[in-house]
C-alpha cells in the first residue's frame, strides 16, 4: 500500500500537472465551497504541425517535491532548460526529445537551503552540471496524452523513468511570430536511486517531477 505521505504528493502533483483556479462558490467569496476551474491552453493537438521545434527556456520549468518529515510537501525548481523535440502529431511514436538543465539552476523559498542542494550533500552541481532526459519511446494515452519512456541521468547516475505528458496549446507567438507547443509532464522518481539520498526518509526519498515545457519550431 502505498504510504499516506506519498499519497498526498502525488495528488499535488496532479494539481500541478492540470493549472488550476480557485473561483467563488455560490453566494460569493466565504459564501460556499470554492470550485477549480483548470487552465486551458489555445488550440488542439491536430493543429501542431510538424517538424523540430527548440525548448523555450524561459516559459519551461521543473518543480520537485518531496514530503517534509511527514508533515508538508516542499518544492523547488530548475529553470534553464535547452534541448529538442522533433514530433510528427500524425507519427507519434516516431517522436525525438533530448532535454539538458543546469542543475546549479535549483532554486527553493530558502537560500540556505538552495545552496545546500547545489553542495556535494545533494546534487554536486560542480561535480555533476547538468540533468539530461532522452525519450527511447513515446506512448499516445489518449487524444492529448502520452506516456514518455527515457532515461534520466542525475547526479552521475542514469536510470529508466516515464513521464505521463499532456498536451496544453499550441500557436504562433505574438511576440516573435515563432509557431509554439506546450506540454505538461509528471514523473515519480526515488532520489536515492540517483545517490542522493541526505536525509532519507525524514525527507522523503520518492520525489514527484512536475513539467512546464515549452518549445519553438526551428
Amino acid at each position: 500500500m502505498r504510504r499516506p505521505h506519498i499519497a498526498f504528493a502525488l495528488v499535488a502533483a496532479a494539481a500541478l500537472a492540470a493549472p488550476v483556479i480557485a473561483q467563488p462558490g455560490p453566494g460569493g467569496p466565504g459564501g460556499g465551497r470554492e470550485r477549480m476551474e483548470m487552465l486551458h491552453g489555445s488550440g488542439t493537438p491536430a493543429d501542431v504541425k510538424a517538424g523540430t521545434y527548440a525548448v523555450e527556456p524561459a516559459h519551461t520549468q521543473v518543480t520537485f517535491s518531496v514530503s517534509h518529515m511527514g508533515i508538508s510537501p516542499f518544492a523547488g525548481t530548475f529553470s534553464g532548460a535547452s534541448g529538442s523535440l522533433t514530433l510528427d502529431p500524425n507519427k507519434l511514436s516516431a517522436t525525438k526529445l533530448s532535454v539538458t538543465i543546469p542543475v546549479a539552476s535549483v532554486q527553493t523559498t530558502s537560500d540556505k537551503l538552495t545552496e545546500e542542494l547545489r553542495s556535494a550533500d545533494w546534487l554536486d552541481a560542480a561535480k555533476f552540471p547538468t540533468a539530461t532526459f532522452v525519450a527511447t519511446s513515446v506512448t499516445p494515452r489518449g487524444p492529448d496524452a502520452a506516456s514518455i519512456d527515457g532515461t534520466l541521468t542525475l547526479h552521475g547516475v542514469s536510470k529508466p523513468i516515464t513521464i505521463m505528458a499532456r498536451f496544453f496549446g499550441t500557436a504562433q507567438n505574438p511576440m516573435n511570430k515563432k509557431d509554439s507547443i506546450g506540454f505538461l509532464g509528471r514523473a515519480l522518481i526515488k532520489r536515492s536511486d540517483f545517490g542522493v539520498s541526505k536525509y532519507v526518509p525524514l525527507v522523503s526519498d520518492e520525489t514527484v517531477l512536475v513539467i512546464n515545457a515549452a518549445f519553438e519550431k526551428q
